[in-house]
């Protein structure tokens, strides 16, 4: 299509056709954020510590006089705060940018991946993309979330290998990641925070979770295959595709060693991860050493380090600011002490409600709430003392409360802006925040509607 064609076809849209730039998006939302604080009153709970936790007091709610209204200005001035308190998620995305084109650079990542979808078959592409789904929902279950960020170009250059898109192999990663997170009968950050504030064993009633899981990766790999595959997406410039053909790939000695480097790291990062409790700074700090011993294996001087993660990072830039970005928005929200006012009127919603029912509307609550409140253990601090009496109230099981919870909690870090994990692996996967919409949302509907069908199964046995 000729750029005069293009602008033909720009003149022919609707208002409502014109998607805006992520930047434009995120920043409509800031602004509506900000309308927000002059209908929503200012309020807080008391909140006492417990066991080195700060926990909310259920019923302490009150509304406060003496929060001024927030000046226009502060709206321009959230976007340098929110940079800063996004910092962790911006370091990490640059840093792991530069290590993937060192990577790549070398050549070893994509001979791997040449060699490995070589022997299976890239005419058995679904296979590859349904065990890629799995795998990524393995490590999103074990692993956490925001500790896989580094893995999501791997799944791009997959998807390169048997001739799709950008879009498929972030689907499959960051889908296969956020679905394993989300419903993980392990997950420390929501279920055991939950759990142990519901006074119940950690990680009990894991059959319902699981069960989620499996089901819902299953629905994310025929979802991709299906759908994603066929999708229009164009590719940035600066996304390397497969540069032969399969036959031509093979693995050399320093591509192995380059590889060991490399899976050495990520090894000794989970270990940190799991019994030193390394988190977002000690991760990229563990990407920048692996990234310096790729170097050295492959002969590389300090200068042309240096030189190659720079590139990197230049590559994610854009991505990085959009974190930045969307943290200004909990910045108005918490100046403004509205997020408990929210967490307030929303927790309301659930009384009055019999049954299953009101497991469902409790997962719709807790999406609404991970807008405002993006962290799990987070939101699980704040919202469950609350909640877990409403269970009582309304005749629901505290288990089903929590998965409840873990249902809105999880699955809308998969769409919410101010999930900065996401947008950090997006990022990296090169996709932009409006087309990871248009390609996700679709899907959010399916998995819902599965999740409230394994909550209302969960209410009449009992669990």
């Amino acid at each position: 299509m000729t750029s005069r064609d293009q602008a033909l076809s720009a003149q022919k849209k609707k208002w409502y056709q014109t998607v805006p730039d992520p930047m434009v998006l995120i920043f409509l939302i800031l602004l509506a954020t900000y309308a927000l604080t002059f209908v929503v009153p200012a309020g807080e709970f008391e909140r006492v510590m417990e066991d080195g936790r700060t926990r909310v007091v259920p019923d302490s709610f009150q509304y406060l006089s003496d929060v001024g209204a927030i000046n226009p200005f502060d709206i321009f001035v959230a976007v340098p705060r929110g940079l800063n308190e996004a910092s962790l998620y911006l370091f990490i995305v640059f840093i792991a940018g530069g290590l993937f084109h060192i990577l790549q650079r070398t050549g070893a990542l994509e001979n791997a991946i040449g060699v490995a979808v070589n022997r299976v078959g890239v005419e058995r592409r679904n296979v590859i993309i349904t065990a890629g789904t799995f795998i990524y929902g393995f490590f999103g279950v074990a692993v956490g979330f925001e500790n896989n960020i580094a893995l999501v170009p791997i799944a791009v250059l997959i998807a390169s290998a048997i001739g799709c898109s950008s879009l498929v192999g972030t689907t499959m990663a960051v889908g296969g990641i956020g679905i394993g997170f989300a419903l993980s009968p392990i997950n420390p950050y929501t279920v055991g925070v939950a759990q142990g504030i519901a006074e119940l064993p950690t990680f009990s009633g894991a059959w319902l979770r699981t069960l989620m899981v499996v089901s819902s990766l299953a629905l994310l790999s025929l979802y991709i295959c299906r759908w994603v595959v066929k999708m229009d997406f164009e590719e940035p410039d600066s996304t390397k595709a497969m540069s032969k053909s399969l036959d031509q790939y093979a693995m050399s000695g320093k591509d192995k060693w380059t590889l060991g480097v490399f899976v050495l790291g990520l090894a000794a990062m989970l270990v940190g991860v799991f019994t030193q409790g390394w988190y977002i700074n000690e991760i990229a700090g563990m990407f920048l050493l692996i990234a310096i011993v790729i170097g050295i294996v492959n002969g590389y001087s300090a200068n042309e380090i240096v030189k190659q993660m720079m590139e990197g990072a230049s590559k994610v830039t854009a991505g990085a600011l959009v974190i930045g970005l969307a943290a200004s928005i909990q910045v108005i929200l918490q100046q403004a002490q509205i997020i408990d006012t929210i967490v307030y009127g929303l927790s309301g919603l659930i009384q009055g409600i019999p049954g299953a029912l009101s497991a469902i509307m409790a997962s719709v609550v807790q999406g609404a709430i991970n807008l405002f409140v993006p962290s799990g253990s987070g939101q699980a601090l704040v919202t469950m003392p609350i909640l877990v009496p409403v269970a009582d109230l309304v005749g629901m099981s505290r288990q089903l409360m929590i998965t409840a919870f873990q249902v809105g909690d999880g699955l809308t870090n998969l769409i919410v802006p101010t999930s900065g994990g996401t947008l950090a692996m997006l990022a990296l996967g090169r996709v932009s925040y409006e087309k990871w919409l248009k390609a996700i949302l679709p899907f959010m509907v399916l998995v819902y509607g599965l999740s409230w069908v394994g909550l209302v199964i969960g209410h009449l046995v009992g669990y």
